[in-house]
């Protein structure tokens, strides 16, 4: 669920659009980046407030305030209350996310949980994908808003049988909790960065509301930072970076989610704003990239020998990279062209992001000992997530600057963007340290 809504927002995005007229283009893509920055800096505290309040507590109480969100966004007066309502949902859904995952760490047994958390990534990396799908099914049968009151009873039955089927295990004395001030200082960091790049075009990036949004962002940015090297629970896990191998796991995740979020929204922009496809077409069309993804992911997940994850997370990278070349072709014009140009590029990019997720989680579990796996699969999250704010923002950038979302070079240009920076994260990911021994 928390995943889906990652993407669902995609394909409605059109919609949203036309609903608010008056509103810039760029404003509203923090209807996703809103989400994705909350998501990121809440990710690692909420999974320490986990640990100290109870699992089953912490995913509940998030599971409730997230469909409580939800029904804020789908009632949604003005852009206003809609983007308020997608921050206050992605700090949920950050609260969901490393309850269920130490959930399901509880109940498998150790020699599957490789395998296990493989594959629970690649649901997720699946989710991003189909959510679009999903979305364009909602948005065409009853509008924008259903993408978020579907989330009403959605939720309502996942509390239910939460209560049913999970118990309550008490959590561990003496545990400290999370630092939220640290999280809320990076949550105005990194929106203060996101902010300056999605509106730098408009405003200018040499004009003081760019520069006192960008300077004072990495500067919260870096006080979250040394703020966390001093705390018990911090809102940065930086004593996970003593592993080289994580490290740069997670700087591999951050590049990869650059190019995957911004190329996830401008699909459906493109296939609606310059083919003019219907919203069902579009959604049938981004279907084909979905189901290759899933197979892409489950494969990945099954790779349980460590010493190969850099090799899987390069090839996806690479395939995602020919896909955004080829989309930055002439192949891909004014003219909608289905067989020849959209269908190899959606085999290519859904293998990419299948493999390349999957991978990338996998590969950041086992670069850690046994009881940091919760913590390192989320920290990798947080990673993928802060570049997938980066990411849209730089696709609102790139297309404002190329003629907005009916020009297809702008959309040429965003695909050229997200094709270096594929390759740039197949090269990281090469880069990756062998892991440690067995005894480690």
């Amino acid at each position: 669920m928390a995943f889906l809504d990652l993407s669902v927002v995609n394909i409605a995005f059109v919609d949203i659009l036309a609903d608010f007229p008056g509103t810039k283009s760029s404003t509203l893509t923090w209807v996703v980046s809103g989400y994705a920055v909350t998501f990121a800096a809440f990710l690692t505290p909420a999974g320490r407030l986990a640990d100290t309040l109870g699992r089953r507590e912490v995913f509940l109480g998030s599971l409730l305030g997230f469909t409580i969100a939800s029904l804020v966004c789908g009632a949604a007066p003005n852009p206003e209350v809609l983007i308020g309502g997608r921050v206050v949902q992605g700090a949920f859904a950050a609260g969901m996310i490393p309850a269920a995952l130490g959930l399901l760490i509880q109940h498998i047994p150790f020699e599957n949980l490789i395998k296990a958390i493989g594959t629970w990534s690649a649901v997720g990396g699946f989710s991003a994908v189909v959510g679009p799908i999903v979305g364009g099914v909602l948005v065409d049968a009853f509008g924008w808003r259903s993408v978020f009151y579907v989330n009403g009873p959605v939720g309502v039955a996942l509390i239910l049988g939460t209560f049913a089927a999970l118990p309550r295990i008490h959590p561990p004395a003496g545990l400290r909790h999370p630092d939220l001030l640290g999280s809320l200082i990076l949550v105005l960091g990194i929106g203060g960065v996101v902010a300056a790049l999605t509106e730098g075009e408009n405003w200018g990036w040499t004009d003081t509301r760019t520069l006192v949004l960008l300077i004072g962002g990495v500067v919260l940015g870096l006080v979250a930072l040394v703020r966390s090297r001093g705390h018990e629970a911090p809102a940065i896990a930086t004593t996970l970076w003593a592993s080289s191998r994580f490290a740069v796991c997670n700087l591999a995740s951050l590049i990869f989610g650059i190019a995957m979020f911004a190329w996830l929204l401008t699909g459906p922009l493109l296939t609606t704003q310059v083919w003019r496809w219907s919203i069902m077409e579009s959604a049938g069309a981004l279907s084909i990239g979905a189901v290759v993804s899933m197979f892409a992911s489950v494969m990945a997940g099954r790779v349980s020998d460590p010493t190969r994850h850099r090799w899987v997370i390069a090839l996806g990278s690479v395939l995602f990279a020919a896909c955004n070349l080829l989309m930055a072709s002439d192949l891909f014009g004014t003219e909608p062209r289905f067989w020849d140009a959209w269908v190899p590029a959606s085999i290519l990019g859904g293998a990419g992001l299948g493999l390349g997720v999957a991978a990338l989680s996998a590969a950041a579990a086992t670069a850690l000992p046994p009881l940091q796996f919760a913590a390192g699969v989320g920290m990798n999250m947080t990673a993928r997530q802060l570049g997938g704010a980066l990411g849209i923002a730089g696709m609102a950038a790139i297309l404002t600057a190329g003629g907005g979302t009916r020009a297809i070079d702008a959309f040429h240009d965003v695909y050229l963007a997200c094709a270096a920076v594929a390759v740039i994260a197949a090269i990281v990911a090469v880069l990756l340290p062998a892991p440690a021994t067995a005894e480690q």
